[in-house]
């Protein structure tokens, strides 16, 4: 349920009376923990070893709302936390937070932000964002929240510092664009930063999106990385299919590092019942680059595959529980691990297991 709040009385704080008129509050949330039982043949020790544990996949608590400003012109915010239901652990800004002004011209803001890559196709993953996410192989990895320093591999991420414009949509036509400024630490001359836009076309039962992203100096001065993808999705009925093509490439002092990968998903629903499918594909890391970035490494049976299969039961809009056997296989000398909850591997590894949970929205 969403509470809303009309904030029309005076609030005394510090000494300081403050007026807050026309403004509303919306507090959300989601709550999503699961029994998972896993094996994974060869682990970062080499071993063949079995685990069973409750995971929290990335719950969250949120405050958001706005101010009418007049004139079609409005104050926008966002302040969203991590909360970990398993631990109790948490942060208060930690996920998606700005300030900004929205209005006939678009919606511009500064703060903690999914990108406009990541945001362009999380939808199509109907796994997102849990253990069996697709970021295990789209993406090379989750950046739950970062600066241009410390993840310098993930094109899947939230950007700290960063500021972001929406266009108004115009015929089923938009673009979302975002630059992360360079705040991080110079290193040997390197000013890294990042840019980001998606373009997208949404239209009754049609979505398709392009996506690029630019990385600037993350692996060293002059050098540049490049993510970019093309997506597609289709609902007819009860019944969505997605399909997404992506290419990495990442510029390093010993060359190159490039590799493709392509997802394909389908939900379906009955009444109550949701049955979910995923497939990830990787190819195999090619270039000249002798560096390992993040799951790539150049090399032939690099590639890996991640299928799941899933259903859930929704008994309401906003409660429901899920089931979903996933397994990630890599080649001979893919290293591909799980993006959210990673067990750790070595060359060659197969991760499978079974999850049994529950998600509460408020």
């Amino acid at each position: 349920m969403k509470a809303k709040f009309a904030l029309s009385a005076c609030i005394v704080f510090s000494g300081a009376i403050c007026h807050a008129q026309s403004t509303s509050i919306q507090i959300y949330g989601r709550l999503n923990l699961a029994i998972e039982d896993f094996h994974d043949s060869s682990d970062a020790k080499g071993k063949s070893s079995t685990v069973s544990r409750i995971s929290n996949n990335r719950s969250v608590l949120g405050f958001k709302g706005g101010e009418d400003l007049g004139d079609g012109l409005q104050a926008i915010f966002q302040i969203e936390g991590t909360v970990s239901p398993d631990t109790g652990a948490g942060g208060i800004a930690a996920r998606d937070t700005r300030v900004g002004l929205q209005g006939s011209m678009g919606t511009l803001f500064g703060g903690n932000w999914v990108t406009p890559y990541n945001s362009a196709t999380s939808s199509m993953d109907p796994f997102y964002p849990t253990t069996a996410g697709y970021m295990s192989i789209m993406g090379n990895g989750s950046a739950s929240s970062a600066d241009n320093v410390s993840d310098t591999s993930s094109f899947d991420r939230r950007q700290q510092n960063s500021l972001h414009y929406w266009t108004p949509e115009w015929h089923g036509f938009s673009a979302h664009i975002a630059h992360g400024l360079n705040e991080g630490i110079v290193v040997a001359g390197a000013k890294p930063s990042l840019t980001s836009a998606a373009f997208i076309y949404e239209s009754g039962p049609y979505y398709v999106t392009l996506a690029q992203e630019l990385h600037h100096e993350y692996q060293g001065s002059g050098l540049r990385d490049v993510g970019t993808k093309i997506a597609g999705a289709y609902k007819f009925g009860d019944t969505r299919i997605s399909a997404i093509a992506e290419k990495l490439r990442y510029e390093t002092f010993t060359g190159i590092l490039e590799r493709k990968s392509y997802y394909v998903s389908a939900t379906h629903q009955i009444e109550r019942h949701v049955f979910r499918v995923g497939l990830a594909l990787a190819d195999d890391v090619t270039g000249t680059s002798i560096q390992k970035i993040g799951y790539m490494k150049k090399g032939p049976d690099t590639g890996a595959i991640h299928a799941t299969l899933g259903y859930d039961y929704n008994f309401s809009k906003r409660t429901s529980v899920f089931v979903y056997y996933t397994q990630l296989k890599n080649e001979k000398n893919g290293i591909y691990d799980l993006a959210i909850n990673s067990l750790g591997v070595t060359p060659g590894a197969t991760i499978k297991g079974i999850a049994l949970g529950m998600r509460q929205s408020f």
